[in-house]
């Protein structure tokens, strides 16, 4: 029993799992008893967030208002207010862990999670500009829709497409969880 475990542990797609569960253990464990508690990684990626997606309105014309750190909007609006699920950090954990449990280098590892972790926080921000001139011109049912739903597909859709290009261009490719020859 223990020497078909150890080799179905052997295999990289189980290999692959066992990172991956591992990874979000500890994320969570990190995340749910250290880092969200203290508020100080929350409060600061609100904080660029909302700064940035009032400064792109800003840039784009819009009349913008914004109230302490987590609520801004267009005036005519009742603004949007950003709880702590919505500030990517759990997307762009999920992301790394995917990325650290995958097989690959460290050297091209230690350059694309921070590079996916700032490209899905630019998607956040955009997706924060989006819903906030959706508030202001149209009905508050079209907002919930767009949150809910369209944004959650686009920013899981671009996450996925990160992952691809992880997988087909930077790894291995498609071979990694192939068996080696003569196993």
């Amino acid at each position: 029993m223990f020497s078909s475990l150890s080799s179905l542990l052997k295999t990289p797609l189980y290999r692959f799992l066992l990172n991956a569960v591992c990874f979000y253990v500890a994320w969570y464990l990190l995340y749910e008893v250290w880092l969200h508690p203290n508020y100080g990684l929350d409060k600061w990626v609100v904080r660029i967030t909302m700064s940035s997606a009032k400064y792109l309105l800003d840039l784009m014309g819009f009349t913008t208002f914004q109230f302490k750190v987590r609520l801004i909007g267009i005036d005519g609006a009742g603004g949007l207010w950003m709880g702590d699920n919505c500030d990517s950090i759990e997307l762009c954990a999920i992301f790394m862990g995917f990325i650290i449990a995958f097989p690959g280098f460290w050297k091209h590892k230690l350059w694309y999670i921070p590079l996916g972790w700032i490209l899905i926080t630019c998607m956040n921000i955009l997706r924060i500009v989006a819903l906030a001139i959706i508030q202001r011109y149209y009905s508050k049912g079209v907002l919930e829709f767009n949150h809910t739903y369209t944004f959650t597909i686009l920013v899981y859709g671009f996450i996925f497409l990160l992952w691809y290009i992880w997988i087909k261009k930077i790894t291995t490719g498609s071979n990694v969880f192939k068996e080696p020859q003569g196993a």
